[in-house]
């Protein structure tokens, strides 16, 4: 009886541990969304185009990027509103990595959104 209370202890462990190790990654889907945009947020995984897609970190935090430091949020430089220390608006910023190089990837035969329900996708 001891060996079976003992293996369903262990087995909660188990399985207590993998719960918080899966709710203790980072966040790897992010919804950018520009406060008052007319279209709702793009759903967009970062492990999605650095990992499986092999996107250069410097494509999207640029050539100044140091892997070492945390990236800073794109509306950090890239007012929602208006330019500013010319850098893009953050809606123009997105839309020209984005679209330009998921246009790219379609010229290239393979599949990329590249209309806009294509991303920002209603409810």
């Amino acid at each position: 009886m001891k060996s079976k209370k003992g293996l369903m202890v262990l087995t909660a462990v188990v399985f207590l541990f993998a719960i918080s190790f899966v709710y203790a990654q980072p966040q790897d889907v992010y919804d950018l969304k520009i406060e008052g945009g007319k279209f709702p947020p793009v759903n967009f995984s970062h492990a999605k185009h650095s990992t499986d897609y092999k996107v250069d970190c410097k494509v999207c935090h640029h050539k100044e990027a140091d892997p070492k430091v945390k990236a800073q949020k794109c509306t950090d430089c890239h007012d929602p509103a208006e330019v500013k220390n010319g850098a893009p608006k953050a809606m123009d910023a997105y839309h020209k990595n984005c679209i330009e190089c998921h246009k790219k990837e379609v010229e290239a035969g393979k599949t990329a959104p590249t209309k806009c329900n294509e991303c920002h996708k209603r409810g």
